[in-house]
């Protein structure tokens, strides 16, 4: 059993992308609104005369990196040279508490000199020695400038990017250096991006570049009520679509509901955005088609170790757990695997005993108790009554920390609606309670 139980507990991992033509995927589209990451961002890549430059948002754990992996292998199909990499988490390049836009533009260097080594480095190289001395002067490369290559000067840039991420005492020493020479580190790398195109494998015509988990850059507000978003996505979005390649972005959910919403769509188009799988509707009632997603994404996970595997049976001491744990979670796919990964922890044997499943369930419950801030409870409970949100700093704030959540359907006209709702884990909260109570006329 203790095997069993390991299998399945690596099974619910709810920080592993899932691969392209993984089993365990599950096809969510009718669910989410009809959300298709190939149809939504793969088709201008494909038939634009010119580069793109796209965003991607939602909420962090939605199953973004996983669909944007899926759109890497359809594109790859399609005849694209996909450079694909996850900018911010555990193996990242960036430290999501602490961005700058030259962070981004050095780990896309880096990426595309690891992936595109048949490429003339030249350009990057001459640019790399023209701050030779100043990075030698800051520990910076203990590199020979004249032994230089592509796979140095790939290694040359990851140590640089690891030393922004980790070190915070190179940090701002290293902007500094690069931060007036942006670009012409922009010119460099396209000279080396031209290069590369002409020499991409047979059969490849569009090189796209995707620079994921982006979406997980933590606000931070100026004096000035400007953030460091406006900052990267705004201010420096004519070096972010720069680069002479197709390039998809993640975005900050809490920027594509901010004020400037708009600019961000003059300047790259509609942002694209995953939502929730709907578990409820908005009248409040149980969305059968949102459960049994829910259930296939736990029945195909768990049955390569179970292969007979019945969830309400031998997984969950009932149906009814099965379907709190479901509800609990808001149709959060990372939720709901945290959450049974939590009651795993405290198992022995299966079926994971319903106390374990209300413990977990309630531990994470109070962590979300946690992070609402006391003015925010009225705006939580407004946005349950009413399933909207305002544009304003706490309603971004909450949507940004997965307190509010969004969904989307289509209605018997074919029109989309969204609409919104807090998670449920906060509604039985006495904080939210006493502030529904209060909105009572």
């Amino acid at each position: 059993m203790s095997d069993v139980l390991t299998g399945i507990y690596n099974a619910v991992d709810p920080f592993r992308p899932l691969e392209p033509g993984d089993p365990a995927y599950v096809n969510c589209e009718a669910e989410r609104g009809d959300a298709n990451v190939l149809l939504d961002l793969g088709p201008e890549i494909l038939r634009s005369n010119r580069y793109t430059c796209q965003l991607y948002s939602g909420h962090r754990g939605a199953g973004k990196s996983t669909e944007l992996l899926r759109l890497k292998a359809d594109l790859e199909a399609k005849g694209c040279f996909v450079v694909y990499f996850a900018a911010v988490g555990d193996d990242g390049d960036i430290d999501a508490q602490d961005v700058q836009y030259t962070d981004i533009l050095l780990a896309c260097t880096r990426h595309l000199l690891e992936e595109l080594q048949n490429a003339d480095p030249a350009p990057l190289i001459s640019w790399f020695k023209e701050r030779g001395k100043a990075l030698y002067d800051i520990g910076q490369t203990q590199v020979v400038m004249e032994s230089l290559n592509v796979k140095t000067l790939a290694a040359q840039f990851a140590e640089i990017t690891a030393s922004i991420r980790a070190i915070p005492s190179q940090r701002s020493k290293i902007r500094d250096l690069v931060n007036p020479h942006t670009m012409t580190l922009v010119k460099a790398l396209n000279e080396f991006i031209a290069d590369a195109k002409a020499k991409l494998p047979q059969g490849k015509t569009h090189l796209v570049v995707i620079a994921d988990n982006l979406d997980r850059i933590v606000p931070i507000t100026d004096d000035h009520g400007r953030s460091n978003h406006d900052e990267i996505f705004l201010d420096r979005s004519d070096q972010l679509k720069g680069l002479d390649c197709h390039l998809i972005y993640t975005v900050p959910i809490s920027m594509v509901y901010s004020s400037r919403a708009n600019d961000l769509k003059d300047i790259y188009g509609v942002p694209n955005l995953l939502p929730m799988i709907m578990v409820q509707t908005p009248a409040g009632e149980r969305y059968p088609q949102g459960f049994a997603r829910l259930q296939e994404i736990l029945l195909r996970r768990i049955q390569p170790i179970l292969p007979e595997v019945v969830l309400d049976r031998d997984i969950f001491e009932g149906a009814a757990v099965l379907e709190q744990v479901c509800l609990a979670s808001g149709g959060h796919v990372r939720e709901l695997l945290l959450l049974i990964k939590e009651a795993l922890n405290r198992t022995t044997a299966l079926p994971i005993p319903t106390r374990a499943m209300r413990r977990a369930i309630a531990e994470t419950q109070d962590t979300y108790r946690r992070t609402v801030e006391k003015g925010q409870w009225a705006v939580l409970a407004r946005v349950a009554q009413d399933r909207r949100i305002d544009n304003d700093e706490d309603h971004r704030d909450l949507l940004f920390r997965r307190c509010l959540l969004e969904y989307r359907y289509f209605d018997d006209t074919d029109k989309l609606q969204c609409w919104y709702d807090i998670h449920p884990l906060i509604k039985s909260l006495p904080e939210f309670q006493t502030a529904t109570a209060e909105l009572q006329p």
